[in-house]
């Protein structure tokens, strides 16, 4: 099961995942708002989403940024998927998207790149860690797809 939550959007907003209940979404969890890879695939879930939504299937991405930073991100770049913020890491935590990384031979606790595709029983359906963005957005509409016919 894919673990409840209660955290602001880009709006400020409580966003409550009961909201999402008999709903199948796709939730995933990126680094930070305006950075390269970031972007690149906001702006890739963004020219999916009516493909998404035609098919009823939310697509909601998660982040340690303010409400105000993803309300920018936004702005800046038109896009439309919801963003919520996590800025204690609770939820990337659960489920498994937050730990040890290294870069350059440092090691720091980040975010990895993650994607979910949570059933309208709350069940998740699929999963993709360690995400390359290419051509991400695509893969994941492609899988909501396959388990609509299944």
């Amino acid at each position: 099961m894919f673990p409840g939550f209660v955290l602001n959007d880009e709006n400020g907003e409580r966003f409550d995942s009961k909201e999402l209940e008999g709903v199948r979404y796709v939730i995933y969890f990126y680094p930070k708002d305006n950075t390269s890879g970031c972007t690149k695939e906001a702006l890739e879930f963004t020219e999916l989403i009516s493909k998404f939504m035609m098919r009823n299937i939310p697509v909601i991405g998660v982040s340690r940024d303010s409400p105000a930073s993803h309300r920018k991100f936004i702005d800046k770049y038109g896009l439309k998927v919801k963003l919520i913020s996590d800025p204690d890491h609770v939820l990337t935590e659960a489920v498994g998207a937050w730990g040890l990384k290294k870069l350059y031979g440092k090691e720091y606790e980040g975010v990895f790149r993650s994607t979910f595709i949570v059933g309208k029983d709350g069940k998740v359906e699929a999963v993709w860690k360690n995400v390359k963005v290419a051509g991400h957005a695509e893969n994941v509409l492609e899988r909501a797809i396959s388990l609509l016919k299944s």
